[in-house]
């Protein structure tokens, strides 16, 4: 065998056997770090009021206003 393809089996065999080694000591350390994922609140809207309910509302508040800004479209 050339001198070159000994020294590649020595090199690979010696690869292998510190990735073993290393194994162990990776898989401990993975162990004891525990990683928690945070949870996403769902946030209600302010009002928490349904579109109807905000319809019937702005109809009710807007009476007689001036058709701009959050009346527009309720004044009458």
């Amino acid at each position: 065998m050339p001198f070159h393809q000994r020294r590649t089996h020595w090199l690979a065999a010696l690869a292998l056997i510190i990735s073993f080694g290393a194994a162990p000591a990776h898989a401990a350390a993975q162990k004891k770090t525990v990683r928690h994922v945070a949870r996403l609140k769902v946030q209600q809207a302010p009002s928490q009021e349904t579109p109807a309910q905000r319809d019937r509302r702005l109809e009710r508040e807007c009476k007689g206003r001036p058709n701009a800004g959050a009346c527009l479209g309720y004044a009458s």
